[in-house]
């Protein structure tokens, strides 16, 4: 009779975790990524940065970095946009932030969730302010070490998080976190770093351009 109830409790315990873990605010993001998950590694002209994946969040996000990664698409791109304390971002085989385009030929629209934030490291899709439907090719990884107006954060964890790592809560829920970097964000330090043409340069198309350029050499897909 013991062994019996025993197992019921253990049974109706499992399932309490399991539905805590689905309406997790956090979606474990900040976790290392498991043994057989898909994960990228991208050579930069500065160093290394690896990436998780989150699909069950950002299918279309995911799939259309990964098939243009597989591709060779963002071998030899520049990051074209990098402002320190904040994020860098490449992706735009023009190198000026008005090109690419997703692996449909079309842009798609965001897929955003209360499960994922921009924390620091979070690697998020770019898109127009005009439009949410305007995802393609472009992306960017934050960097900032610290975090403003977290005092609007009603989630404890969330706001915590914040506090404790930096990002950019501003961004939640208009802009698709796709990934996270989980290695290398000293490279991300050093390439936000790097001296820029400020953000009042002419044209528009050259703001924040570093003046000596930082490439995406290659990324690679592979199972952690």
């Amino acid at each position: 009779m013991f062994k019996k109830i025993s197992l019921i409790f253990l049974v109706v315990l499992s399932f309490v975790l399991l539905l805590s873990g689905c309406n997790s605010k956090d979606a474990n993001q900040l976790d290392p990524p498991k043994k057989g998950e898909q994960i990228a590694i991208m050579e930069t002209s500065m160093g290394t940065i690896k990436f998780k994946f989150f699909p069950q969040y950002a299918p279309k996000a995911v799939e259309n970095f990964i098939t243009h990664a597989k591709a060779g698409y963002y071998n030899g791109m520049k990051f074209h946009r990098v402002i320190k304390d904040f994020m860098i971002q490449s992706g735009d085989p023009l190198g000026t932030g008005s090109g690419g385009e997703s692996i449909w030929g079309k842009p798609f629209d965001i897929e955003v969730t209360e499960k994922l934030h921009n924390y620091r490291g979070a690697l998020s899709m770019a898109r127009q302010l005009n439009t949410t439907v305007s995802n393609g090719s472009q992306f960017f990884i934050v960097q900032s070490k610290s975090a403003s107006g977290t005092s609007s954060i009603t989630d404890k964890n969330v706001k915590s998080k914040y506090e404790e790592i930096g990002g950019v809560p501003s961004l939640d829920m208009d802009y698709t976190v796709f990934g996270q970097a989980f290695e290398g964000m000293d490279i991300v330090d050093k390439i936000a770093a790097v001296e820029t043409t400020g953000d009042n340069s002419t044209p528009p198309t050259q703001a924040n351009l570093p003046k000596t350029d930082v490439i995406i050499k290659t990324i690679t897909i592979e199972n952690n």
